[in-house]
């Protein structure tokens, strides 16, 4: 019988981050994907710039589906699990920002 952790090692969690600037183009933009299972769980934040026109929104493919939306000036910040990609809508002039945190199990 194995009762110990040389036998068999306890999962540690693994973060991953990721952040970048977006320019608008009035297309939905992938930002971010990943296989199905990859990550057990993510934070994803949108930021849109003050000088923006218009509202931008991002969504996340996930369990449950994941939804954000910032006006100008502000940002939106959600967290999901089972996130495979990250999309995101800005229209022509908008700019801004994005972060991403992962977290996934790995073997030690």
């Amino acid at each position: 019988m194995c009762n110990n952790e040389s036998c068999s090692p306890s999962a540690q969690i693994f973060q991953e981050s990721i952040s970048g600037n977006f320019n608008g183009t009035g297309a939905a933009v992938i930002v971010w994907s990943a296989p199905a299972g990859a990550y057990f769980s993510g934070t994803f934040e949108i930021f849109n710039s003050a000088s923006s026109p218009t509202t931008v929104t991002a969504t996340m493919t996930s369990t449950p589906a994941g939804a954000l939306s910032a006006s100008p000036g502000n940002s939106d910040t959600q967290s999901v699990d089972q996130p495979t990609d990250f999309t995101i809508t800005a229209g022509v002039g908008d700019t801004g920002k994005y972060c991403i945190n992962l977290y996934k199990r790995v073997l030690a």
